[in-house]
């Protein structure tokens, strides 16, 4: 697969006109090549990143979104659904669905929280966990595939250069990622009991 050089990017940019009058713009819009503008490649690297994702967890039935969300609540047993929202990177309302389907199939467990009753503090069942032990060798494998056209050392690049741009462009995000608190879920929850 040939790989585009940044060069390619910038000409495309650099031959875009610039109009600060948006009428004259819409009359005749330039030809802007989609391959080479990085908010396509990433959306295109995306699916292909799901599409590998799910043919390597065929076997479980399982999304992205599904494991990501039991890995963080398995990292932070306790862990409260809007904080889960944030530490995946989705809105609270996706975030809600994701937790009740996985709640629905017997992977995750709401326990109201026994200092406030109407958070809902979220662990793993047993099923959740021999599913996620399951699951994760296949996820492993689905990264593996994702960066296999790169070396090992390309690898390192990318991924800091993606950790880069994930992190300096997080809060444009509509549902930007909330790091982890210092003493985690699990502290919260045993700081509130008596």
């Amino acid at each position: 697969m040939p790989r585009l050089p940044i060069r390619v990017y910038q000409e495309s940019v650099a031959a875009t006109p610039r109009c600060r009058d948006n009428r004259a713009m819409a009359a005749e819009a330039p030809h802007i090549d989609l391959n080479a503008q990085p908010g396509h490649a990433i959306r295109r690297l995306h699916q292909i990143a799901v599409g590998i994702f799910l043919q390597e967890t065929a076997a479980h039935g399982i999304t992205p979104v599904q494991y990501a969300a039991l890995q963080a609540v398995h990292n932070e047993p306790g862990l409260d659904q809007r904080s889960l929202a944030g530490r995946i990177a989705q809105d609270t309302s996706t975030t809600a669905g994701v937790v009740e389907r996985l709640q629905a199939r017997g992977w995750l467990r709401r326990e109201p929280d026994p200092a406030d009753r109407r958070v809902r503090r979220l662990t793993l069942t047993e099923a959740g966990r021999a599913l996620l032990a399951q699951v994760v060798p296949d996820m492993q494998r689905a990264q593996a595939r994702i960066l296999a056209p790169l070396d090992a050392a390309e690898q390192v690049q990318f991924m800091a250069l993606l950790q880069r741009l994930v992190q300096h462009n997080n809060a444009h995000s509509r549902a930007p990622a909330e790091p982890r608190r210092r003493g985690g879920a699990a502290a919260r929850v045993r700081q509130s009991r008596p």
